[in-house]
């Protein structure tokens, strides 16, 4: 059953900084137990995976070829789940590396095109998107299977199609109470010098039921460039990357207000009251400071 969601107000924007120039691309992921934001580099050649020390400023790195890692999350566990997209020798997979040890497992490798997005969520279910990215940029082979949406079961390993009508299924997050699941659809971009925009940008809602989704529902459409990143606050405010920064919209879909930072790519929430968002752009990370917390 749709959940018909109530109006809020736009979150007060309380400061914006620079907090690091760095090379932060995608998968943000913040460590409270750490003051620490993981996050996946720009793709030259290898991508690596990187932790910023918030507390001073610094990156260090922690894997120094990470087989075009994209989105990152942490699971139950305090464990980085991590969209491996691949390249022309290397599979795709879902991994799982522990901070603590460094140790790498695997989750899922098998039929994967180039993963892009992953949340995990409450019960410890892992939600990934998989589109044609790695084939449409050139370090990938051609995909063997439409654009997907899927959920792994860690426990028995046993993974399923939940979507698959997507052009690029990109960013994902849920909703506060896990009912609603939102998926952008960055379609509109299919590579390099292959941007139309008549094709889809738009973020997409399907309700949550039994490890299933129903009653897909355009939430947003036309996002300026396409959406990318997505994340949600308390009151149920989503959150999407977007050409001019970042787009706030209320839980019935109205857009509230923005964060222009251009060059946003992704962000999580943390800080000691999960009131700040953390905003990669490719070359910095940015903190926004919010007068709400992240989920």
């Amino acid at each position: 059953m749709t959940t018909v969601a109530r109006s809020v107000a736009a979150p007060v924007l309380l400061g914006l900084e620079r907090v690091a120039e760095t090379d932060a691309h995608e998968g943000p992921v913040y460590a409270a137990d750490e003051d620490a934001l993981y996050f996946t580099t720009v793709r030259r050649g290898r991508v690596a995976i990187k932790r910023l020390d918030l507390g001073g400023g610094t990156a260090s790195v922690v894997r120094a070829d990470a087989n075009n890692a994209n989105g990152m999350a942490l699971d139950g566990a305090g464990r980085l789940v991590v969209c491996e997209q691949g390249s022309l020798v290397e599979p795709a997979r879902i991994s799982r590396l522990d901070r603590a040890t460094g140790e790498i497992e695997t989750l899922v490798e098998s039929g994967l095109s180039s993963p892009n997005d992953v949340v995990v969520a409450r019960d410890g279910a892992i939600w990934f998107t998989d589109p044609s990215y790695g084939w449409l940029q050139g370090f990938r082979p051609r995909a063997q299977a439409a654009d997907r949406v899927y959920r792994l079961d860690p426990a028995t390993g046993s993974l399923a199609l939940v979507a698959d009508a997507l052009d690029k299924p990109n960013g994902l997050a849920f909703s506060p109470d896990e009912d609603t699941l939102y998926v952008g659809d960055s379609g509109a971009d299919h590579g390099p010098r292959d941007y139309n925009p008549r094709r889809p940008r738009r973020v997409v809602a399907f309700d949550v039921a039994d490890g299933s989704l129903a009653a897909e529902r355009v939430f947003a459409d036309a996002i300026p460039g396409y959406p990318d990143g997505i994340k949600v606050d308390v009151e149920g405010r989503v959150y999407v990357s977007a050409k001019c920064g970042v787009l706030i919209f209320g839980p019935v879909g109205d857009l509230l207000g923005d964060i222009l930072l251009p060059g946003a790519v992704n962000f999580a929430f943390g800080g000691a009251g999960r009131n700040v968002l953390y905003i990669t752009t490719d070359t910095a990370v940015w903190a926004a400071v919010l007068d709400t917390e992240g989920v």
